[in-house]
């Protein structure tokens, strides 16, 4: 049976940023006596197939999903995918169209380092950084404290990583919601007040967002979330409850690379679970 305080639908694992292993998430979820839990890894399905066939009898309820890391003229928006079929086309072509953007923008920022900095790493360390699932900041910061150009992969990051500026390519929201909704799958707007970086958007920019994504297919928002405030959740509880949104629950979980502990959520402090939560359950659950 599903407890709805024990549920965690946003994580990710060494398959994107994560430093836990799928398998390792799967024991952890374990551990953490979470009933229903997700993996969200970033451009990437293949973490859910391998928990999948880990899978037992006694196990918390498993549903596959990913993060699409979008933007378009207005912003940059993070989709959730839940639920979809791993085989279909649709799914896999954003997440290939995703991944060759990734790779390109590994590149240039190893070009910039280089260059600007004058910080260059063995062909060895790079062949391995490319063979990775999904290659990121992260692991090019992790790269620069070994190679004692920095002395945390946040201060990498921060002080030299985060330096460049450059125009590059992103999935834009509408290929992700419809590439999601094509595999048969629920797209849900993770942190929604979250858009680049630390801006917080608010108010009406923020009601503004979620209609023109409902307008694309958008079918949820991530009302409960561990960077979130009580206030924050109780403003997007209203916006899912007024357009009749499903509500889902993530800690956005990274192991090692973020202090936050799976599970953390914040439903524990909830006084009541929202209906759009039931119908999340209730949806995703029956494909």
């Amino acid at each position: 049976m599903i407890d709805p305080k024990r549920t965690d639908l946003h994580m990710h694992s060494t398959v994107s940023d994560g430093t836990d292993t799928p398998a390792e998430i799967l024991d952890n979820a374990r551990k953490t006596g979470l009933t229903l839990f997700s993996l969200t890894d970033h451009d990437a399905l293949k973490g859910c197939g391998v928990i999948k066939g880990l899978l037992n009898g006694e196990d918390p309820c498993f549903i596959t999903g990913v993060e699409f890391s979008c933007k378009d003229e207005d912003g940059k928006y993070h989709i959730l995918g839940y639920g979809y079929d791993p085989d279909a086309p649709a799914i896999n072509g954003v997440i290939d169209t995703g991944h060759k953007y990734r790779i390109e923008k590994v590149r240039a920022r190893l070009d910039f380092l280089e260059k600007e900095f004058g910080f260059s790493f063995s062909e060895e360390d790079i062949r391995q950084l490319f063979a990775l699932d999904n290659p990121g900041k992260p692991h090019i910061g992790n790269l620069m404290v070994r190679y004692g150009y920095a002395d945390s992969k946040e201060n990498a990051i921060k002080q030299y990583i985060n330096q460049m500026r450059f125009k590059s390519e992103y999935v834009r929201p509408e290929q992700a919601i419809t590439g999601i909704l094509a595999s048969g799958g629920i797209p849900v707007l993770a942190h929604p007040f979250y858009g680049n970086g630390d801006q917080l958007i608010l108010g009406e920019e923020m009601e503004e967002r979620i209609k023109k994504l409902m307008d694309m297919g958008l079918k949820g928002v991530e009302a409960f979330y561990s960077g979130f405030t009580a206030k924050l959740t109780k403003q997007m509880l209203a916006y899912a409850a007024e357009y009749g949104l499903y509500v889902t629950a993530g800690s956005d979980y990274h192991g090692k690379n973020k202090m936050i502990p799976m599970g953390d959520t914040g439903l524990a402090d909830a006084e009541e679970i929202p209906e759009g939560m039931y119908r999340f359950f209730e949806a995703v659950l029956e494909q």
